[in-house]
C-alpha cells in the first residue's frame, strides 16, 4: 500500500506548493501527509472516498495548519516600490517571506492530457504561485481544487467539510481577488520562445549588454530575491547591469525545468576552473520580449540537488 500512496506523490506536491509557495515547505507537506495517511491506513473507507480524495483532504488539512501562523510569501513587487538602478540593495529578508522556486520534475506530473499539463505547467509561475498568496488559505485551496484540478463543487464540499453553495461563494471571492493580481498570459514554449531565448542566453554570456537589454519588455522587471531591492523598466535594469560591480562576465546560463518556465542556473567557474550554480535565474516571457527577471541567490542546498546542474 505504501507504493500506492507514492504514486501520489507529485501531484500532491503541486498542490501543496500552490498553496504554501514554497517547493521545499511543499515537498514538506506531503511527506507529513503520506505518513499520516499511513498511520491510518487502518481507518480509510475507500466507501467514503476515493484514495486521492482522502490524500488531498489529509494535505489540505496540512497546509491549513501550516498556514495558519505564516506570513504571507511575496515576490519583491510586492513588498514595496521600485527601487533606482543607483540605489543600495538593502539587507536580505528571511526566507519564509519570499515566494521560492520548485523543479518542474517535483510538481508536475511527467505525462497527462497536453492541454491539463498546459495549464498546470502554469498555474506553478512564479507570478501566478505570488498572486495565489493574496487569497485566505480556504479560499485558495478551493480556487486551486475548482479552477486548476478541475474538482466539482460537491467533491470540494466534501473535502472541506462545507456545503456546496459556501463553496461556490468562495470561489467567487477568489476569483475576484485573483483577478486584480493575476500574472498577463505567458508565451507558450514554442519555436519564437526557444529562439527568443537562445538570443537572450548569447548576450548573456558574451556580456552583451546591449543586446540582452534589446530583448526585454519595456516595462521589464528585475528582482533579486532575498533582497526587496528590485527594478522597473528596461532603461533601469540597463543602468544596473552597466554597473561595473554588477558584471555577470564569465557566468554561463544553464537550462533547467523550474516553475513551469525559462529557467537556467548561473553558473560561475570556481578555483578549478569548474563552473558551480551561483544563481537560479527565472524568466517570464509575453508578448515576445522577457518582462521580468527573478535571480535568486542563497539559495537552499536541498533545492540545489533538486535541481540538477546540466552537462554544457
Amino acid at each position: 500500500m505504501t507504493a500506492e500512496l507514492e504514486r501520489f506523490r507529485v501531484e500532491l506536491t503541486g498542490y501543496c506548493y500552490r498553496m504554501l509557495g514554497s517547493g521545499l515547505e511543499a515537498e514538506d507537506a506531503v511527506q507529513e501527509s503520506l505518513v499520516r495517511a499511513w498511520q491510518a491506513l487502518d481507518r480509510y473507507d475507500e466507501r467514503r472516498a476515493s484514495l486521492r480524495t482522502w490524500l488531498y483532504r489529509i494535505a489540505t488539512n496540512v497546509c491549513l495548519d501550516m498556514l495558519r501562523s505564516a506570513q504571507r510569501r511575496a515576490l519583491a513587487m510586492d513588498l514595496g516600490p521600485a527601487s533606482d538602478a543607483g540605489a543600495a540593495i538593502g539587507a536580505p529578508l528571511a526566507a519564509n517571506r519570499w515566494i521560492q522556486p520548485i523543479a518542474d520534475s517535483r510538481a508536475l506530473p511527467a505525462t497527462g492530457d497536453p492541454a491539463e499539463q498546459a495549464v498546470l505547467r502554469d498555474t506553478i509561475r512564479l507570478a501566478f504561485v505570488a498572486a495565489l498568496q493574496h487569497l485566505p488559505a480556504r479560499q485558495r485551496a478551493v480556487l486551486i481544487l475548482r479552477d486548476v484540478l478541475c474538482w466539482s463543487a460537491e467533491e470540494v464540499a466534501g473535502l472541506l467539510d462545507g456545503t456546496v453553495p459556501a463553496v461556490n461563494s468562495a470561489l467567487q471571492r477568489a476569483r475576484a481577488t485573483l483577478r486584480e493580481h493575476a500574472p498577463a498570459p505567458a508565451d507558450p514554449p514554442d519555436a519564437a520562445r526557444r529562439a527568443l531565448l537562445d538570443r537572450y542566453c548569447a548576450a548573456f554570456e558574451r556580456h552583451d549588454v546591449e543586446a540582452l537589454v534589446a530583448l526585454l519588455h519595456e516595462d521589464a522587471t528585475m528582482s533579486m530575491p532575498p533582497f526587496v531591492w528590485w527594478l522597473h523598466g528596461r532603461d533601469q535594469i540597463r543602468r544596473a547591469m552597466l554597473a561595473p560591480e554588477s558584471s555577470c562576465e564569465g557566468a554561463q546560463l544553464r537550462p533547467v525545468a523550474v516553475n513551469g518556465s525559462p529557467a537556467f542556473w548561473q553558473t560561475r567557474p570556481g578555483p578549478d576552473g569548474r563552473h558551480e550554480p551561483f544563481a537560479l535565474v527565472v524568466l517570464e516571457v509575453a508578448g515576445g520580449r522577457v518582462t521580468d527577471t527573478v535571480t535568486f541567490l542563497d539559495l537552499d542546498r536541498r533545492l540545489v540537488t533538486a535541481v540538477a546542474v546540466p552537462d554544457r
